[in-house]
């Protein structure tokens, strides 16, 4: 019987990395599934139907939501962005920690319903370096970008109800720190309930054993 997985919500400030992370994640370790969400905004060049993302129509999103057919969703930037549940639990029962990168509306959405989730916050070192990340894309006008760091000014706010801040300045060493973690939570007494019982109950049936 496998192990089941562990649910880890990445999110962080828009241009702080965390979709590089991932990737380079998934690239180096075996045993992660990276959720993909679905969204109303537009592709943007190099990004295709099923790979970042599942691109929807508003009126599609919102069909969606009234069956019930995500984990969370949230509206950022005038746009919807949603988790579909099937895919994460399937996996999750399969073993493999399932990784959300989603914001943080949606994210403590899914921890108050599911308290084991493990939440990462990803940050680059500095405001400057942020604004220079978002810069660099060439995918965004200037007045979305400060839409952008007006949002991160609120985000910051949220940061303490983390359970990990990482700091993205070496993706080598940022991409081995998140690893360390998600395995780290593996060995937790709160993942181990079962094993727990089954300890217990072998110690009793052997010291009964023994008399």
């Amino acid at each position: 019987m496998n192990e089941k997985g562990i649910l880890v919500v990445v999110s962080g400030f828009a241009g702080s990395g965390k979709g590089t992370l991932m990737k380079a994640l998934l690239n180096q370790y075996e045993n992660y599934a990276l959720s993909v969400s679905a969204t109303t905004r537009n592709p943007r060049p190099g990004e295709a139907e099923g790979r970042e993302y599942f691109f929807k129509t508003t009126e599609q999103f919102e069909e969606m939501i009234r069956q019930g057919a995500f984990v969370e969703y949230a509206k950022y930037v005038n746009h919807y962005y949603g988790t579909p549940k099937a895919y994460v639990e399937e996996q999750l029962a399969a073993g493999k920690d399932v990784i959300l990168e989603i914001e943080i509306q949606g994210a403590l959405q899914i921890k108050e319903k599911f308290p084991e989730t493990l939440l990462l916050f990803i940050t680059p070192p500095s405001a400057e370096v942020l604004y220079q990340r978002l810069t660099g894309r060439g995918t965004e006008d200037q007045k979305t970008i400060a839409l952008r760091m007006e949002r991160a000014r609120e985000e910051a706010e949220m940061i303490p109800r983390y359970d990990y801040l990482i700091v993205n300045d070496r993706l080598e060493v940022c991409t081995a720190q998140i690893h360390s973690i998600i395995q780290g939570e593996h060995a937790r007494t709160i993942r181990k309930k079962e094993l727990i019982c089954t300890m217990k109950e072998d110690l009793v049936h052997f010291l009964e054993g023994e008399r």
